[in-house]
């Protein structure tokens, strides 16, 4: 018998055997077919369940592991890569929340919520384009006048009898700045004008995404709130309900607190600064107000900042100054504060300045700005669900 013979006969046997095969699966089929039309009861028309897959299997448990680590890198990367979107949407909710309060209360008196967060959002928009307003003009007047008496400033640090010219005799101010003068690179400073204009357009279109995502947010906030007590279960859910509005409170009365103390004490340092003649009231006012929303820190470093300021004048000034800002700091920590933030937060004194520590190091000016109401919220978790665990454990 030929080679060929021997293939053809192998192609035959094959072609027997998958014909056998198709037959047996068509079979088969056919069976469960018959089966199926058989079944007569309408809750089970599409078959008996077969038995449930064994999650502890070795397969299973392999790949149920593997598919969780993939999905926490998955969103450990989104929430890295998201970082700085997140942090303007925590900011904007931490400011909705502290104006709901406002909204509230206008609700309270008949006004429909949209009606409400309409008024509360032209409020603050009025606020800030009125002080924009007031604040830029002089301000820019007092720059152009700080760029002129740059030649009386120096002529005052050459006369030692003056108190720039005991700061230039100590610290060598002239001479530091005639050394950066001389290694003044161009191109440099191109690069660092255009680093500070990509840095002004990214702060605003920051701030304006703030204040859109804030009127958006307070718009929803109470769905939002009914969204997020429906993902917990139904037994817990009115204690997660106690818990959530009482940090809800705490946010609210710490936001709108921190803003009036600012306020009180940009008011404090412009009428402070006029009376004695130190320049730049204006500018260094709006400072003070900024640079009071941070706690514990803020006011501090406003303080030393208008008292360098004030050697300007005398100095006497200065160190009338420096004081003005240690009694400011005592009035506000032991009499403007617990009146008009009260009982509202209630963090001790040690847990409040390491809150700031830890929020500023890890989000910088945000983190600062939140440290304390998240503190006064992990305090709120810890009375009322940690430590009963702890004191029933056995």
């Amino acid at each position: 018998m030929t080679n060929d013979q021997h293939v053809a006969e192998a192609a035959d046997e094959a072609e027997r055997e998958h014909g056998a095969d198709d037959t047996d699966h068509a079979g088969m089929v056919a069976a469960a077919e018959e089966e199926a039309a058989t079944l007569p009861d309408a809750d089970q028309i599409l078959g008996t369940p077969g038995p449930p897959v064994d999650r502890r299997s070795p397969f299973m448990v392999g790949m149920l592991g593997a598919a969780g680590v993939a999905v926490t890198y998955g969103v450990v990367r989104l929430i890295l890569a998201a970082a700085e979107v997140l942090a303007l949407v925590g900011l904007s909710l931490f400011l909705a929340i502290g104006l709901e309060p406002l909204v509230a209360w206008l609700t309270r008196h008949r006004v429909r919520r949209g009606g409400a967060v309409t008024i509360v959002s032209l409020l603050v928009i009025g606020a800030i384009g009125g002080f924009l307003a007031a604040a830029i003009p002089p301000l820019v007047k007092q720059v152009n006048g700080f760029v002129h008496g740059i030649p009386d400033y120096v002529a005052q640090m050459k006369d030692h009898s003056t108190s720039l010219g005991h700061l230039d005799a100590r610290f060598h101010i002239q001479q530091h700045v005639s050394d950066a003068l001389r290694s003044f690179d161009g191109t440099k400073a191109a690069g660092g004008l255009l680093s500070a204009g990509q840095l002004v357009l990214t702060t605003t279109a920051e701030v304006l995404t703030v204040l859109v995502l804030t009127v958006y947010l307070l718009t929803d906030l109470p769905r939002i709130r009914r969204l997020a007590y429906r993902l917990t279960p139904a037994r817990r859910r009115a204690r997660v309900i106690l818990i959530g509005d009482e940090v809800q409170s705490k946010v609210g009365g710490f936001v709108l607190g921190n803003i009036i103390t600012s306020l009180i004490a940009g008011i404090g340092t412009y009428v402070w600064l006029v009376a004695f003649g130190v320049p730049y009231p204006i500018v260094l006012a709006v400072m003070v107000a900024l640079l009071d929303l941070i706690p514990i820190v803020g006011s501090t470093v406003a303080g030393v900042i208008v008292s360098l300021v004030a050697l300007t004048v005398s100095l006497p000034v200065a160190i009338a100054t420096a004081a003005f800002y240690i009694a400011y700091r005592l009035l506000e920590d032991y009499l403007i504060v617990p009146r008009i933030i009260g009982r509202t937060v209630r963090v001790p004194a040690t847990v409040t300045f390491v809150a700031v520590l830890v929020g500023g190091t890890a989000l910088g000016l945000i983190g600062a700005l939140v440290a304390i109401p998240v503190a006064a919220a992990i305090d709120i978790l810890l009375r009322e669900i940690a430590f009963p665990r702890l004191d029933n454990a056995t």
